[in-house]
């Protein structure tokens, strides 16, 4: 019963020594010296080919690198796979303090003050308490429902969105397709953080823009495919959406001649919002393996009907 590795060479080393200190009896092999394959249990990777994982024939669970999976075409996994996202506290953390941060930038209007520096213009603007600013978060799984509480002191009127809604305490709640019309007219910046899937591709487009209210702007720390990129330039050129936060792209890294680089509407971060930390995500995953020997459900086990 082996583990195969096939990800970065840093991780891998990180991840090696966990396994020697915590899960010695679990060989650790890294791509591509597999050893014996009909050996391998558990496999962890960023992305798979179809011949990869047929050549893998006890293969029991994959594990994603990252806490998504859209980047792996489940079609081409084995039914009897289990597919495992990664759950670490790093993932979480970062991502609250890059939503934090580009919330309150958008809330006190730092693109303006960005451009009038620029200018060299001393140009202070108004303040708008943050209860006059609505704050929407598309996504209430972990790191939505996180976001929204870091978000909460401040004041800010908060409301969540999601295909089957849930709970938040202090979040008023819409779920369903049949709600994102309300959703969106209430958010004057909206968070992005569902997970990729067929019915959530490209969901920020130009239908979407015109449902929120004139001047809101919008915060993508999903996926690059959740963003039609035309609709959101067209949008803030109209003066529809007054500022965009963007981490995400549909082709990364972005091109040279990307007109997301110059655009004075949109801060553009290259995937940094949250990122994996080496030694707790080994210990996240050791401990995911120890649940799946004890017949257990694993932390971030993913439904393959949905998709996530």
């Amino acid at each position: 019963m082996a583990f195969l590795f096939k990800s970065s060479a840093e991780r891998g080393r990180v991840w090696g020594e966990a396994f020697a200190r915590l899960a010695p009896d679990v060989p650790f092999r890294t791509w591509p010296d597999i050893g014996d394959a009909a050996d391998i249990r558990y496999l962890a990777a960023w992305t798979v080919t179809r011949d990869l994982l047929h050549g893998l024939p006890n293969l029991e669970v994959l594990f994603s690198v990252g806490a998504g999976v859209d980047q792996l075409d489940l079609s081409q996994v084995p039914a009897p796979v289990k597919v495992v996202r990664m759950m670490e506290p790093g993932l979480t953390d970062g991502m609250v303090q890059y939503a934090t941060f580009a919330t309150l930038a958008l809330h006190r209007e730092m693109l303006d003050y960005r451009q009038a520096q620029a200018d060299h213009r001393w140009a202070p603007r108004p303040l708008l308490p943050a209860d006059g600013r609505r704050v929407g978060v598309m996504g209430l799984g972990n790191l939505g429902k996180a976001v929204l509480a870091a978000l909460r002191p401040f004041g800010f009127p908060l409301r969540g969105w999601s295909r089957s809604g849930g709970t938040v305490e202090g979040v008023e709640i819409f779920a369903g397709a049949d709600a994102l019309p309300a959703f969106l007219s209430g958010c004057d910046i909206l968070i992005c953080l569902l997970p990729l899937t067929g019915d959530t591709r490209g969901i920020l487009c130009r239908k979407s823009f015109h449902l929120l209210p004139r001047g809101a702007a919008i915060i993508n720390v999903g996926r690059g495919g959740h963003l039609v990129e035309a609709d959101l330039l067209a949008a803030l050129d109209s003066g529809h959406l007054s500022g965009a936060v963007i981490d995400v792209l549909n082709t990364e890294p972005a091109a040279a001649d990307h007109p997301f680089w110059s655009h004075p509407r949109i801060l553009l971060t290259p995937h940094v919002a949250s990122q994996t930390r080496d030694d707790s995500s080994a210990e996240v995953l050791i401990a995911n393996i120890r649940r799946h020997q004890a017949g257990q459900t694993m932390q971030g086990q993913v439904d393959r009907t949905r998709g996530y």
